[in-house]
Order: C-alpha cells, then sequence, then structure tokens
C-alpha cells in the first residue's frame, strides 16, 4: 500500500493510485481510453490540454541551467561499482548482438 502525504488531496492520490496500478489491465494509460484517462481525471478538471500543446501556458517552474552537460538539478550519489552478472540470463536472445 502506498501512503501518501497529508497536503495531497483526494483527488490526487485517486490519480496516483490508478497511475501506479500494478495490474496492467486496471492502470491509467493502459486502458481502452488510454491517455484520455489520465487527460480527463477530476485531477486535470482545470488544465487545458490545447493551451499546452499550443505552449500558451506558462510553466510553473523553469530550471537554471548552466549548457548541455550541466546536472546542477540532480542530486549527487556515489558512483556503484559496475557488477557483471555471472550468469546469462538472455543469451540465447542476444547470441547475434
Amino acid at each position: 500500500m502506498v501512503r501518501f502525504p497529508s497536503h495531497f488531496t483526494s483527488d490526487l492520490k485517486d490519480l496516483l493510485r490508478n497511475l501506479l496500478q500494478v495490474d496492467l489491465t486496471k492502470r491509467f494509460g493502459n486502458l481502452k481510453n488510454g491517455v484520455n484517462d489520465i487527460k480527463n481525471h477530476k485531477w486535470f478538471a482545470t488544465t487545458d490540454w490545447i493551451a499546452i500543446y499550443k505552449k500558451e501556458v506558462e510553466a510553473p517552474f523553469i530550471p537554471k541551467c548552466k549548457g548541455p552537460g550541466d546536472t546542477s538539478n540532480f542530486d549527487e550519489y556515489e558512483e556503484e561499482a559496475l557488477r557483471i552478472s555471472s550468469t546469462e540470463k538472455c543469451a540465447k536472445e542476444f547470441a547475434d548482438f
């Protein structure tokens, strides 16, 4: 069970539960209506999708970027050593790769 912060609205919790659904046959975006299940959800009731498509909506946050390789907006973490598996699980599938 996923626990959400107390400041999340019930509509937001419902949307997230549907997006995080483990069962693919019940997950938003994967149902008969595709992305429209997401776009038509109550949490997006005030969203003007056409204005977003036309780039008429101001972004709520624009990160500062010093250049193409700037990673300052990402958390730093310790590099992990590369581990090579002792078994090749998909050797047959990638034989000619």
